[in-house]
């Protein structure tokens, strides 16, 4: 009766699941189909899974401005790349620290948690990033401000430390001779392969899709070296509106001719088609690094 019971229980489970699943799926896929509809058409008649005309008018448009979001992919990539590695390392540092009973950890743990519950706001981390660290319209705009190191994964990382690796195999290395440098990039780092995949790809998601650092700390004139390619599409999607909201004073732009509709859609399919393809490869280490950096036993 047990093992009927049991089965029945992953059999509407699993249907669950696939429901959430579908669900989840749709979305990106009628996102996909959009961005290849006739703008016409998909103005009259909304966006559909089978639209009766199709376009690359779209992806034509974008591919004109193919030389600047070329050079915005680079800086994403690089922006990405930079502050995923450097994040990682403050991270799992704090986390390393906090994780023991060192002289002042506490008081570290204590305000690495007060930042989960109170901000400064935006107008004083503002002040303080270009006042006293002067990093406007410069590549560490980007990566500095807010992205650095997340109170959230730190706790995660610290719980993985504490619960997952065995104190007595840091002690070992400890009477061996081993300081502490050498016992975490020797030791704890390659133990902690799955909380450190899991972190690193919540992380690049985080860099990947950054577009308000940008917004704060990059101007037109000084920084546009340094745009992503959030940004770039941004501002391509705000020209596009700008061209077909004024259409009256542009008397000879055919702004008739714009797919206004179809290419935000892809640009959305440009901006997450590169997470798309890299998160399968970081799944299997996604599930276990949650399961094991946020339970205590």
């Amino acid at each position: 009766m047990k093992i009927k019971e049991r089965t029945g229980v992953q059999i509407v489970a699993h249907v669950v699941m696939l429901f959430f699943a579908i669900a989840a799926v749709l979305p990106f896929i009628l996102m996909t189909v959009a961005s290849f509809t006739d703008n016409a058409w998909a103005t009259s008649n909304g966006f559909s899974f089978f639209p009766e005309k199709w376009s690359l008018e779209a992806y034509r448009y974008i591919s004109n401005q193919w030389q600047t979001i070329g050079h915005s992919y680079f800086m994403t990539i690089l922006v990405t790349i930079v502050g995923t590695v450097l994040s990682l390392l403050v991270v799992c540092l704090f986390a390393y620290a906090v994780s023991h009973d060192y002289p002042g950890m506490r008081v570290l743990n204590f305000l690495c948690v007060f930042t989960m519950l109170f901000s400064g706001g935006i107008v004083t981390s503002y002040y303080i990033w270009t006042k006293y660290f002067s990093i406007r319209n410069s590549f560490w705009a980007l990566v500095l401000p807010n992205l650095l190191m997340s109170a959230f994964n730190v706790m995660l990382v610290k719980n993985y430390f504490k619960f997952s690796i065995p104190e007595s195999l840091l002690e070992a290395a400890r009477i061996d001779g081993a300081g502490e440098v050498r016992i975490f990039a020797k030791i704890v780092m390659p133990l902690s392969l799955p909380i450190v995949a899991t972190i690193g790809l919540m992380t690049g998601i985080i860099y990947w899709n950054d577009w308000t650092n940008g917004l704060y700390f990059l101007t037109d004139r000084g920084g546009s070296q340094y745009f992503t390619i959030q940004m770039v599409l941004n501002k391509i999607n705000e020209n596009i509106n700008f061209l077909a909201q004024n259409a009256s004073a542009l008397g000879s732009v055919n702004t008739s001719a714009l797919p206004t509709t179809t290419t935000r859609m892809a640009i959305a399919v440009v901006g997450i088609l590169p997470i798309l393809i890299a998160y399968p490869f970081f799944q299997r280490f996604f599930v276990k690094g949650i399961m094991l950096g946020g339970v205590k036993e």
